[in-house]
């Protein structure tokens, strides 16, 4: 496959509600879009690497200057996506760049010879179920109310965002509101320490389907003297950047349950590979998100209608954060999502949609000395 260029384009996407987490409070996304062109097809990868350098190292902005004067220059004349890892290898880290424009390279790639993310990745079903992220609230009765609205909607699970000082008391209220029947998680995002290990195993009794991320992302080892501690299943976000992270993960004990993030991971790719890793050991994984628009979004899908995502993901409609999303909306029906079955992702942006949000494109064209 021959590469005429390179696009990186940014958007501003306002979200429908602030969405606070222990890193911060989010109002608005500034969003990296890589596109690729080729002769026969384009191809669209989206980057998630937030504003600031707060959930992990990589911000956008950072992300388009590492992607303009490194990754997109290493590209060969012609490139495979299903290889296109070895050529962006020397460059230490950078994942979520690296994810962004793999996933675009894989995308025209596979429009060209008119197949589906979901039939390459090895997708096994056509919907997934959806689950929806809850961010951290001012007062518990709005917190309530805003769970019964995600519920009436169809959600089939409540990831409810905890931090020190709203946890216990929260997920509590949400469980006798809504009963034992309902699907309910926590996400820490490595607010804690093992010193709070006695106020997490107060987690214990509410049932929950796991507690994710509570301890720093850089320590396995104290996960693991957590994960005896607790009842509830330890599920792994950040600290899992790589199979071979998993394989550690999964070696010390760390968790019984993997969140499986594409663009922290490096692409899809790898993606599969934690994905059937984790299968091959017994350890459940489901399909984290990162406020992606639709072309994020679809790829997700695809991902999460593998086999071993045995649990919902936070694979929300796009009306779970915008009022109009870049591509046609997904839309929950009976707490699903349909994997896209068209070529590539199967989505593409609706120019006037993604014209409108635009503040600005760059064109990278790739030139190689004697075709190489």
């Amino acid at each position: 496959m021959k590469i005429e260029g390179v696009e990186l384009r940014r958007i501003a996407m306002p979200l429908k509600a602030p969405f606070r987490t222990s890193f911060g409070v989010e109002t608005d996304r500034d969003i990296l879009l890589v596109r690729v062109e080729t002769g026969d097809a384009e191809g669209w990868g989206e980057c998630v690497a937030m504003s600031e350098p707060r959930y992990s190292s990589e911000h956008v902005e950072g992300a388009a200057d590492v992607l303009r004067r490194f990754l997109v220059p290493a590209l060969p004349a012609e490139v495979d996506a299903n290889t296109v890892g070895a050529s962006l290898a020397p460059f230490v880290g950078h994942r979520m760049a690296k994810a962004a424009l793999e996933t675009a390279l894989l995308d025209a790639q596979l429009r060209a010879r008119g197949e589906s993310f979901g039939a390459f990745l090895g997708a096994v079903r056509e919907r997934v179920p959806s689950g929806v992220s809850v961010g951290i609230m001012d007062s518990v009765p709005e917190l309530l109310d805003v769970v019964e609205g995600f519920i009436g909607e169809g959600y089939l699970r409540i990831k409810l965002k905890i931090a020190p000082g709203w946890d216990v008391e929260p997920v509590r209220a949400v469980r006798e509101r809504f009963g034992a029947e309902l699907q309910l998680q926590v996400d820490a995002n490595a607010a804690y320490t093992l010193a709070d290990a006695a106020r997490l195993r107060r987690l214990d009794e509410f049932g929950l389907l796991l507690i994710e991320q509570p301890l720093a992302d850089d320590d396995l080892v104290q996960h693991a003297r957590l994960a005896r501690q607790l009842t509830t299943p330890v599920c792994l976000d950040e600290s899992i950047e790589s199979a071979a992270h998993a394989a550690a993960a999964i070696s010390l004990g760390a968790c019984s349950v993997v969140n499986i993030k594409p663009g922290r991971v490096g692409g899809y790719l790898e993606a599969r590979r934690i994905h059937d890793l984790c299968r091959a050991h017994g350890v459940a994984v489901w399909c984290g998100g990162m406020l992606e628009t639709g072309i994020g979004r679809a790829a997700n899908v695809a991902l999460a209608a593998l086999p071993g995502f045995s649990l919902p993901g936070d694979t929300s409609a796009s009306s779970r954060y915008y009022a109009n999303d870049i591509t046609a909306p997904f839309e929950l029906v009976d707490g699903h999502l349909e994997v896209p079955t068209g070529p590539g992702t199967g989505v593409s942006p609706v120019p006037e949609l993604l014209d409108a949000v635009t503040t600005s494109r760059e064109w990278i064209a790739l030139r190689h000395p004697l075709g190489r």
